[in-house]
Protein backbone atom coordinates (compact mmCIF):
# COMPACT_ATOMS: atom_id res chain seq x y z
CA UNK A 1 0.00 0.00 0.00
CA UNK A 2 1.33 3.42 -0.97
CA UNK A 3 2.02 5.66 2.00
CA UNK A 4 -0.09 8.80 2.09
CA UNK A 5 1.96 11.92 1.47
CA UNK A 6 1.89 14.54 4.19
CA UNK A 7 2.01 18.19 3.22
CA UNK A 8 4.59 20.42 4.87
CA UNK A 9 2.37 23.48 4.42
CA UNK A 10 -0.44 23.45 6.98
CA UNK A 11 -3.29 25.54 8.33
CA UNK A 12 -0.85 26.69 11.01
CA UNK A 13 1.33 28.30 8.36
CA UNK A 14 -1.70 29.88 6.69
CA UNK A 15 -2.83 31.38 9.99
CA UNK A 16 0.61 32.87 10.59
CA UNK A 17 0.55 34.96 7.42
CA UNK A 18 -3.14 35.91 7.47
CA UNK A 19 -3.93 39.62 7.70
CA UNK A 20 -7.28 41.38 7.55
CA UNK A 21 -7.01 43.75 4.61
CA UNK A 22 -9.69 45.99 3.14
CA UNK A 23 -10.28 45.89 -0.59
CA UNK A 24 -8.15 48.75 -1.97
CA UNK A 25 -9.98 48.66 -5.28
CA UNK A 26 -8.39 48.12 -8.70
CA UNK A 27 -4.85 49.32 -9.27
CA UNK A 28 -4.30 49.57 -12.99
CA UNK A 29 -0.94 49.28 -14.67
CA UNK A 30 -0.17 51.72 -17.49
CA UNK A 31 -2.06 50.71 -20.62
CA UNK A 32 -4.81 48.81 -18.76
CA UNK A 33 -8.41 49.76 -18.05
CA UNK A 34 -11.19 48.43 -15.85
CA UNK A 35 -13.51 45.93 -17.55
CA UNK A 36 -17.06 47.19 -18.08
CA UNK A 37 -20.47 45.54 -18.35
CA UNK A 38 -20.13 45.83 -22.12
CA UNK A 39 -16.84 43.95 -21.98
CA UNK A 40 -18.41 41.18 -19.89
CA UNK A 41 -21.34 40.91 -22.30
CA UNK A 42 -18.99 40.74 -25.30
CA UNK A 43 -16.96 37.95 -23.67
CA UNK A 44 -20.04 35.91 -22.77
CA UNK A 45 -21.44 36.30 -26.27
CA UNK A 46 -18.11 35.13 -27.70
CA UNK A 47 -18.07 32.07 -25.43
CA UNK A 48 -21.59 31.06 -26.37
CA UNK A 49 -21.25 31.58 -30.12
CA UNK A 50 -17.89 29.77 -30.32
CA UNK A 51 -18.93 26.84 -28.12
CA UNK A 52 -18.59 23.45 -29.83
CA UNK A 53 -21.92 21.86 -30.70
CA UNK A 54 -23.44 19.91 -27.86
CA UNK A 55 -22.30 20.28 -24.26
CA UNK A 56 -20.55 23.26 -22.66
CA UNK A 57 -17.50 22.19 -20.62
CA UNK A 58 -15.29 24.33 -18.38
CA UNK A 59 -11.74 23.27 -17.41
CA UNK A 60 -10.53 24.19 -13.93
CA UNK A 61 -6.93 23.88 -12.81
CA UNK A 62 -6.73 26.04 -9.66
CA UNK A 63 -9.37 27.71 -7.53
CA UNK A 64 -12.12 26.57 -9.90
CA UNK A 65 -11.46 23.06 -8.52
CA UNK A 66 -12.06 23.93 -4.87
CA UNK A 67 -14.38 26.88 -5.43
CA UNK A 68 -16.15 26.50 -8.81
CA UNK A 69 -18.97 28.98 -8.01
CA UNK A 70 -20.77 28.27 -11.30
CA UNK A 71 -23.52 25.67 -11.39
CA UNK A 72 -22.66 22.39 -13.12
CA UNK A 73 -24.42 19.13 -13.94
CA UNK A 74 -21.39 16.84 -14.19
CA UNK A 75 -17.68 16.88 -13.44
CA UNK A 76 -14.83 14.70 -14.65
CA UNK A 77 -11.10 14.48 -14.10
CA UNK A 78 -9.35 15.76 -17.21
CA UNK A 79 -5.85 16.33 -18.58
CA UNK A 80 -4.85 19.28 -20.74
CA UNK A 81 -1.85 18.34 -22.86
CA UNK A 82 0.61 21.11 -23.70
CA UNK A 83 -0.36 23.20 -20.66
CA UNK A 84 0.82 23.41 -17.05
CA UNK A 85 -0.01 25.24 -13.83
CA UNK A 86 2.34 28.12 -13.13
CA UNK A 87 2.51 31.07 -10.76
CA UNK A 88 3.30 33.37 -13.66
CA UNK A 89 0.66 36.09 -13.39
CA UNK A 90 1.73 39.21 -11.56
CA UNK A 91 1.84 41.55 -9.91
CA UNK A 92 -1.29 41.20 -7.78
CA UNK A 93 -1.76 44.22 -5.52
CA UNK A 94 -5.36 43.50 -4.58
CA UNK A 95 -6.83 40.00 -4.35
CA UNK A 96 -4.06 37.97 -2.68
CA UNK A 97 -1.35 40.58 -2.65
CA UNK A 98 -0.87 44.21 -1.65
CA UNK A 99 1.30 47.19 -2.48
CA UNK A 100 3.76 46.10 0.21
CA UNK A 101 3.62 42.38 -0.61
CA UNK A 102 2.64 41.88 -4.28
CA UNK A 103 1.32 38.45 -5.13
CA UNK A 104 1.83 36.00 -7.98
CA UNK A 105 -1.36 34.37 -9.24
CA UNK A 106 -1.62 30.95 -10.83
CA UNK A 107 -2.39 30.68 -14.53
CA UNK A 108 -2.32 28.04 -17.23
CA UNK A 109 0.95 28.37 -19.12
CA UNK A 110 2.37 26.62 -22.17
CA UNK A 111 4.28 23.35 -21.85
CA UNK A 112 3.91 20.01 -20.11
CA UNK A 113 0.53 18.71 -19.02
CA UNK A 114 -2.06 19.71 -16.46
CA UNK A 115 -4.48 17.40 -14.67
CA UNK A 116 -7.60 19.15 -13.45
CA UNK A 117 -11.38 19.01 -13.57
CA UNK A 118 -13.93 19.69 -16.28
CA UNK A 119 -17.44 20.80 -15.45
CA UNK A 120 -20.46 20.44 -17.71
CA UNK A 121 -22.46 23.62 -17.32
CA UNK A 122 -26.26 23.52 -17.62
CA UNK A 123 -27.72 24.82 -20.87
CA UNK A 124 -30.61 26.34 -18.94
CA UNK A 125 -29.31 29.58 -17.46
CA UNK A 126 -25.94 29.19 -19.19
CA UNK A 127 -25.61 32.87 -20.04
CA UNK A 128 -26.14 33.84 -16.40
CA UNK A 129 -23.54 31.32 -15.23
CA UNK A 130 -21.00 32.62 -17.74
CA UNK A 131 -21.58 36.17 -16.55
CA UNK A 132 -20.74 35.03 -13.02
CA UNK A 133 -17.63 33.30 -14.34
CA UNK A 134 -16.30 36.19 -16.41
CA UNK A 135 -16.78 38.69 -13.59
CA UNK A 136 -14.69 36.44 -11.40
CA UNK A 137 -11.89 35.96 -13.93
CA UNK A 138 -11.78 39.33 -15.71
CA UNK A 139 -11.24 42.63 -13.94
CA UNK A 140 -9.14 44.64 -16.39
CA UNK A 141 -8.20 44.77 -20.05
CA UNK A 142 -6.22 43.72 -21.91
CA UNK A 143 -6.70 40.42 -20.07
CA UNK A 144 -3.49 38.70 -19.04
CA UNK A 145 -5.24 35.33 -19.11
CA UNK A 146 -8.04 35.51 -21.68
CA UNK A 147 -10.62 32.78 -22.18
CA UNK A 148 -10.06 30.21 -24.89
CA UNK A 149 -11.04 26.69 -25.92
CA UNK A 150 -8.59 23.85 -25.38
CA UNK A 151 -8.61 20.09 -25.92
CA UNK A 152 -8.64 17.87 -22.84
CA UNK A 153 -8.60 14.13 -22.29
CA UNK A 154 -10.99 12.31 -19.95
CA UNK A 155 -11.63 8.65 -19.26
CA UNK A 156 -14.88 9.02 -21.19
CA UNK A 157 -13.12 10.53 -24.21
CA UNK A 158 -11.70 13.82 -25.53
CA UNK A 159 -13.50 17.13 -25.04
CA UNK A 160 -13.21 20.77 -25.96
CA UNK A 161 -13.41 22.91 -22.84
CA UNK A 162 -13.35 26.59 -22.01
CA UNK A 163 -10.51 27.79 -19.82
CA UNK A 164 -8.42 30.85 -18.99
CA UNK A 165 -4.79 30.70 -20.13
CA UNK A 166 -1.81 33.02 -19.83
CA UNK A 167 -1.03 35.45 -22.63
CA UNK A 168 2.75 35.44 -22.72
CA UNK A 169 2.76 38.74 -24.62
CA UNK A 170 1.01 40.51 -21.75
CA UNK A 171 3.26 42.65 -19.54
CA UNK A 172 1.89 40.85 -16.48
CA UNK A 173 3.53 37.59 -17.58
CA UNK A 174 6.15 36.77 -14.93
CA UNK A 175 8.56 34.21 -16.33
CA UNK A 176 11.93 32.87 -15.27
CA UNK A 177 11.47 32.83 -11.49
CA UNK A 178 13.07 29.96 -9.61
CA UNK A 179 11.02 27.84 -7.23
CA UNK A 180 12.75 29.55 -4.32
CA UNK A 181 11.95 33.03 -5.66
CA UNK A 182 8.33 32.05 -6.25
CA UNK A 183 8.03 30.56 -2.77
CA UNK A 184 9.38 33.75 -1.20
CA UNK A 185 6.53 35.69 -2.84
CA UNK A 186 3.84 33.13 -1.95
CA UNK A 187 4.97 32.99 1.68
CA UNK A 188 4.38 36.73 2.21
CA UNK A 189 1.72 37.99 -0.17
CA UNK A 190 -1.73 38.70 1.27
CA UNK A 191 -4.70 40.68 -0.01
CA UNK A 192 -8.33 41.25 0.83
CA UNK A 193 -9.31 37.75 -0.38
CA UNK A 194 -6.63 36.08 1.69
CA UNK A 195 -3.01 35.01 1.35
CA UNK A 196 -1.16 33.24 -1.41
CA UNK A 197 -0.17 30.62 1.16
CA UNK A 198 -3.87 29.92 1.72
CA UNK A 199 -4.46 29.66 -2.03
CA UNK A 200 -1.59 27.22 -2.44
CA UNK A 201 -2.69 25.19 0.59
CA UNK A 202 -6.27 24.91 -0.68
CA UNK A 203 -5.18 23.99 -4.21
CA UNK A 204 -2.68 21.29 -3.25
CA UNK A 205 -5.02 19.84 -0.62
CA UNK A 206 -7.83 19.48 -3.15
CA UNK A 207 -5.58 18.10 -5.88
CA UNK A 208 -4.19 15.44 -3.56
CA UNK A 209 -7.71 14.47 -2.44
CA UNK A 210 -8.55 13.90 -6.12
CA UNK A 211 -5.46 11.75 -6.64
CA UNK A 212 -3.67 14.48 -8.63
CA UNK A 213 -0.06 14.88 -7.56
CA UNK A 214 1.43 18.02 -9.07
CA UNK A 215 5.16 17.70 -8.39
CA UNK A 216 5.82 21.38 -9.00
CA UNK A 217 3.18 22.53 -6.52
CA UNK A 218 4.25 19.86 -4.04
CA UNK A 219 7.77 21.28 -4.01
CA UNK A 220 6.42 24.82 -3.73
CA UNK A 221 4.21 24.04 -0.74
CA UNK A 222 7.23 22.66 1.14
CA UNK A 223 9.35 25.69 0.23
CA UNK A 224 6.58 28.10 1.28
CA UNK A 225 6.23 26.34 4.63
CA UNK A 226 9.99 26.55 5.19
CA UNK A 227 9.99 30.26 4.31
CA UNK A 228 7.12 31.03 6.68
CA UNK A 229 8.84 29.14 9.49
CA UNK A 230 12.06 31.04 8.84
CA UNK A 231 10.25 34.39 8.75
CA UNK A 232 8.57 33.67 12.08
CA UNK A 233 11.54 32.02 13.80
CA UNK A 234 9.81 28.63 14.00
CA UNK A 235 10.97 25.07 13.58
CA UNK A 236 9.14 22.52 11.47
Amino acid sequence: MTETRKMRLSQRHVDLVHRDIKDPGPKLLPGFRTATDADFAEAVDGMMTSCPEGEFWLFGYGSLIWNPETAFEEKRLATAMGWRRSFCLGPDHRFRGSHDTPGLMMALDRGGQCKGMVYRLPRAGLEQELHRLIRRELSQLPSAFPWRWISVKTEQGPLRALTFAMDRNNVRYAAGLSDEETAAVLANACGFRGSMAEYLFSTVTMLESLGIHDRKLWRLQALVAEQIEADHGLSA
